[in-house]
């Protein structure tokens, strides 16, 4: 899988099974996990199966304003806790199966994963301090 680099913008080829290696970039060695991974339909298939690390997943389209702006929200909480969980986006218009498959109704939906089953799921833009609070409950049972 392809991952761009946060810092310096270049794409680094991850194998999925190192995704919990607190993989760096080739050439700047900024951590790869601190910024969201794009998904698509095969690769988010992979990541569910391949992660050792809790998953969160921004499932979103390009038309919806509340997701647009939750974007930067969930940017940043990667930012933090990237290398702890690890932040997907998937487009659920350009990937109607995945959305069909995990029977998404509204976006933006959070859902997060822990060994590649759904442990939890909320709908609607959050506020910083309500998804770090969400995500430092599942980060707290590990």
């Amino acid at each position: 899988m392809l991952v761009k680099c946060p810092r310096c913008h270049k794409f680094n080829r991850l194998p999925l099974d190192r995704l919990s290696e607190k993989p760096v970039c080739g050439a700047c060695k900024e951590s790869l996990l601190t910024s969201p991974i794009d998904a698509d339909q095969v690769s988010f298939q992979e990541i569910l199966k391949a992660s050792k690390l809790p998953v969160i997943v921004d499932f979103w389209a390009p038309w919806c304003g509340p997701c647009k702006m939750f974007a930067p929200t969930f940017a940043a909480s990667a930012k933090i806790n990237g290398e702890k969980l690890l932040y997907v986006k998937l487009d659920t218009e350009a990937n109607p199966s995945i959305g069909q498959k995990f029977n998404i109704r509204s976006i933006p939906t959070l859902a997060i994963f822990k060994d590649g089953a759904e442990v939890e799921r909320i709908s609607g833009a959050l506020p910083p301090a309500q998804l770090e609070k969400l995500i430092s409950t599942h980060l707290s049972s590990l």
